[in-house]
């Protein structure tokens, strides 16, 4: 029996999760989820669970790397191009935290509507009864409309949240109008944002998505209309975001990413009390980190099975990976 394969991630994962890599292979966890830890750490790997942006340069070391599966579907942190002209298999887990993402816009907005940033800033600050008078303007999200940008996994699980559950009017802009779900209407960008209660972006990161929100779009959406963004921090330009909170034209934020993360302590967002800011963990829940895990799992056992992946990214490679591994020829 040949040596077990190195197995590496760049976060720590779900105990069951851990154990059943364990199971696979020698496994190990970067000491610290930085840049330089990872690169340092992850020599050696035959795979990477890529829970954070993985360097070129490591690509390019690591000649006996097999595979880099994402823990989770976005694949902005994985260099797509350079893997697969490395011969290297990318992986994903699609869909194993849209209901967890989807939750947490949904808690976003209605918190938002319901003023919780300024009421909890202000019981603190200012006593009760100052707290109390944010109530006045609060507003409920039940028959409001919600414009949803992408309509993934996601953003399908979000709409069926905000449709059957509260009775929200759901529109989409989407690179594919025809596929939306029943109860969704297709639309424009301008169109969505004239017509919004609520703004959720649940689009990938790309170069059409880069900047897609900024001072134009900000102020194309409704007076007193509130932005949620669970996708990726550069869709909206953040200095645009900001005039637009300042102004009061828009009543509130919720956003879990950022063009710089970890968000810098200094940053300017977070002196703002209409803006809800989390660490990027919309799609973190106990059981979300084990269904991605689980997911992972499957995947590097087909790989170490000779079998293709159940989401392989870049079906190019297969070729190319199963001569370097000497997969046999039946396989797909």
């Amino acid at each position: 029996m040949g040596e077990r394969p190195v197995i590496f991630s760049t976060h720590l994962l779900h105990p069951q999760v851990t154990a059943a890599l364990e199971e696979i292979g020698r496994y190990r966890v970067a000491e610290r989820p930085t840049p330089e830890a990872i690169a340092r750490d992850s020599a050696g790997a035959q795979y990477i669970v890529v829970r954070a942006p993985i360097a070129p340069e490591i690509i390019a070391r690591e000649t006996g790397l097999r595979a880099l599966v994402r823990h989770g579907a976005g694949l902005d942190m994985i260099p797509v191009d350079a893997a697969t002209e490395a011969g290297i298999v990318v992986a994903n887990v699609p869909g194993a935290n849209a209901v967890t993402v989807a939750e947490h816009a949904i808690w976003s907005a209605l918190a938002l509507l319901r003023r919780y940033p300024q009421v909890h800033a202000g019981l603190r600050r200012d006593g009760w009864e100052a707290a109390r008078r944010h109530s006045d303007a609060g507003r409920e999200l039940a028959g409001r409309t919600i414009g949803i940008v992408g309509m993934g996994n996601i953003g399908r699980e979000l709409a069926r949240i905000a449709g059957q559950g509260f009775g929200m009017q759901v529109l989409s802009h989407t690179r594919s109008p025809d596929k939306v779900p029943d109860g969704v209407t297709a639309c424009s960008l301008p169109d969505l944002l004239a017509a919004s209660d609520v703004l959720v972006l649940a689009c990938p990161l790309n170069d059409a998505t880069r900047g897609l929100i900024g001072a134009a779009e900000l102020a194309a959406m409704r007076p007193g209309s509130v932005l949620v963004n669970v996708s990726r921090g550069p869709v909206v330009v953040e200095e645009a975001l900001l005039s637009a909170l300042d102004s009061g034209h828009l009543a509130g934020a919720a956003l879990d990413v950022f063009d710089r993360q970890p968000l810098p302590p200094d940053h300017p967002l977070l002196d703002r009390d209409t803006v809800i800011l989390t660490p990027h963990m919309a799609g973190i829940t106990e059981e979300s980190m084990l269904r991605m895990g689980q997911g992972v799992v499957a995947e590097i056992r087909r790989l170490e099975a000779g079998e293709r992946p159940d989401n392989l990214v870049n079906p190019d490679v297969w070729p190319r990976y199963a001569a370097r591994r000497d997969v046999p020829k039946a396989q797909p």
